[in-house]
């Protein structure tokens, strides 16, 4: 229970309680903010693999 209170404090979930039932619902659009944000971090991620395989490949053809 610590976790879901974390989650819907947070916004992400609702949840609802009928008896001894909680029935807890991902919100539409929830994780829109952090779909935004990775698509915003990798494209510095992808630049970085590329330049470490350049670096790789001078270093193997070095080593030949």
């Amino acid at each position: 229970m610590p976790h879901l209170r974390v989650l819907e404090n947070a916004g992400l979930v609702t949840s609802h309680e009928h008896g001894r039932v909680r029935t807890v619902s991902l919100r539409p659009g929830a994780l829109d903010v952090l779909h935004l944000w990775l698509d915003e971090q990798r494209t510095p991620a992808e630049r970085q693999a590329d330049q470490l395989g350049i670096h790789l490949t001078r270093i193997g053809a070095k080593g030949t």
